[in-house]
């Protein structure tokens, strides 16, 4: 029996989407708690290319071993997603901190990816949001901008920075689309992640040589971080998504999304003893609100 086959047979029962959100929630914030270590001692470029080759070399012999055989138009396919969903979302990012846009901002439009995807689902999947839903999208929006708000600032990036910042989430949310709408040649989860961080780790790699170097820090704290991002901010977070992709509509998993900069804040007390405002929890507590309206639908 292939993964692939246990997806369907996966309870279909009430219980199952706010696990499945839960893991996702919990996948998608903890990236902040493996750049926060990796990133003392490396550059964000090089933390991306570990991150990814290891966590292609660790699916590999679970890719080849288990599941259909996989063709070359599927290979293509999944390194189509893996420019996409990997290099640009990710690297975009990188560069665009890199040239100095603040980390509150970019965080900020990382988190409006639902939105974005919302607007797309409609048009390229026929998914239609209801007026509830769509309100539930606005107060989430507004719990999100609660949360951020005292981490906002512009800085002095070059224009084209934060436009790169608006591009990387949007390339995203088109490749979560893509992915919904392109069920037929679907892979088993551990087979479609394999190659597409295998891919961006190529792709990384290169950027990384570029900058002169690719050699890791022998640190406890690169270690640790390596650890976070492998573990949880890939495998848990992009497995979840994809599986969650299968199952739900594509703007009520990606909603789940809006609860990661609450999460994230949450994460940054409880390991780094960062302040944690009444804001901040007010903020929660409206995301909260907004998720569940529009996962209602």
């Amino acid at each position: 029996m292939t993964v692939q086959s246990l997806v369907p047979a996966l309870p279909r029962n009430r219980f199952l989407w706010p696990l499945l959100a839960t893991l996702l929630i919990i996948g998608w914030s903890s990236g902040f708690v493996g750049i926060r270590y990796a990133s003392q001692e490396a550059s964000v470029v090089l933390v991306l290319f570990w991150r990814t080759l290891l966590s292609g070399l660790i699916l590999l012999p679970f890719a080849l071993a288990i599941g259909p055989r996989i063709s070359l138009r599927m290979v293509g396919d999944q390194m189509l997603f893996g420019v996409m969903a990997v290099f640009l979302y990710l690297g975009g990012f990188a560069l665009a901190i890199e040239q100095r846009v603040p980390t509150g901002l970019v965080a900020l439009i990382s988190d409006l990816l639902p939105l974005a995807i919302a607007g797309l689902s409609q048009p390229m999947l026929g998914e239609r949001l209801t007026r509830r839903q769509w309100l539930g999208t606005a107060i989430a929006v507004a719990g999100v901008l609660l949360v951020s708000f005292d981490s906002l600032s512009f800085g002095a990036a070059p224009l084209w920075a934060y436009g790169l910042t608006v591009g990387s989430m949007l390339i995203f949310a088109v490749a979560s689309v893509l992915h919904k709408r392109r069920r037929v040649r679907h892979m088993p989860v551990h087979q479609s992640l394999c190659i597409q961080t295998l891919t961006g780790s190529a792709l990384f790699g290169l950027c990384a040589l570029w900058q002169g170097n690719i050699t890791p820090p022998m640190t406890g704290a690169f270690a640790i971080g390596m650890v976070w991002l492998v573990l949880f901010a890939t495998f848990l977070a992009y497995a979840v998504y994809y599986t969650s992709l299968r199952l739900f509509p594509v703007a009520k998993v990606s909603a789940a999304i809006y609860l990661s900069p609450p999460v994230t804040m949450i994460w940054a007390w409880a390991l780094f003893s960062e302040p944690l405002t009444a804001a901040m929890l007010f903020g929660l507590a409206v995301t909260l609100v907004g998720v569940w309206m529009t996962s209602r639908g």
